[in-house]
């Protein structure tokens, strides 16, 4: 008592020294680090009529303020006898091309993202640096490092396996993707309560029947948002392709500039409507995965 008489203790025999609550509230998204679907957000976030009016203020370029022979009207006459065939033969190529790359990326990236949480520490090392290295990697260098370490063909005998370039994209694409897909998939594995690895071990459950039979169907629907959110950025990121000459929208739209005589005013109408159409093709998704992630947010 006599020692605790002499001694001060803030809070207890003195006036607190600070203001600051002793714990504070959970504050769930600075607790879980950088927003893993910041994307999304920012583009869900967008209101539509802000596209809209960029649409509609470069439909709207000064339609005679060039004295040239080619003028705005001209431009937008060009774009419109090319549309079809940009949709048809070069965004349905971007979006098959993110659908193969989705495909691969998320089959290898879930493999690894088990391997980061094997017991095994060589494998659980090797899967790690696999993850790391591929996910703080340039995607247009492992584009480039794709396409020039592949061969154009794969001769197995007397058969030829032809590779062609958006082939070598889509395995370009694949890797940062698995990358990303394996932290997901490690994220959501150990965000499960060590409880429910306890019990199915008292049950006598071995690592591999809990793993697959309680753990990974819990989550499934914590995986979807940040799943979809990578998939509209892999689909923004197709146009790096076109660096490749893969005929995808942005190379078909120059190839159309370029039959036109490259005239300055088929900029705005061919690359805004490659810009109407990505966003035309990505807000929804990003719309949906917000959605998704407040329906399947965990109830702390």
């Amino acid at each position: 008592m006599n020692v605790l008489t002499r001694k001060a203790i803030p809070g207890v025999t003195a006036a607190p020294s600070t203001d600051l609550p002793v714990l504070l509230p959970l504050n769930r998204e600075k607790a879980a680090g950088p927003d893993a679907m910041m994307v999304s957000r920012w583009l869900a976030a967008m209101p539509l009529r802000l596209p809209l009016a960029v649409l509609a203020v470069m439909m709207l370029w000064p339609l005679s303020a060039h004295a040239a022979k080619f003028t705005q009207l001209d431009a937008f006459e060009t774009l419109g006898r090319w549309i079809w065939f940009l949709v048809s033969s070069g965004f349905l190529f971007n979006i098959l091309i993110s659908f193969f790359a989705m495909l691969i990326g998320t089959v290898l990236g879930a493999a690894l993202g088990l391997a980061q949480i094997s017991l095994n520490p060589v494998i659980r090392g090797l899967a790690k640096v696999i993850t790391q290295t591929f996910r703080n990697s340039p995607w247009l260098v492992l584009l480039y490092i794709v396409l020039l370490a592949f061969p154009f063909e794969i001769v197995i005998g007397d058969f030829i396996i032809p590779v062609p370039d958006w082939m070598k994209a889509v395995i370009g694409l694949s890797l940062p993707i698995m990358a990303n897909i394996s932290e997901i998939v490690r994220g959501a594995v150990l965000s499960v309560p060590t409880a429910q690895w306890e019990a199915s071990e008292a049950l006598a459950f071995s690592r591999t029947q809990t793993l697959w039979q309680i753990i990974l169907p819990q989550c499934f629907k914590r995986m979807i948002p940040p799943w979809m959110n990578w998939y509209a950025i892999l689909t923004m990121a197709t146009p790096l392709c076109s660096l490749l000459g893969v005929e995808e929208l942005i190379t078909l739209s120059r190839q159309a500039m370029e039959s036109a005589g490259n005239q300055p005013e088929l900029l705005v109408p061919f690359y805004g409507f490659a810009l109407a159409i990505f966003f035309a093709y990505c807000y929804p998704i990003a719309r949906l995965t917000i959605r998704l992630e407040r329906k399947f947010a965990v109830k702390l």
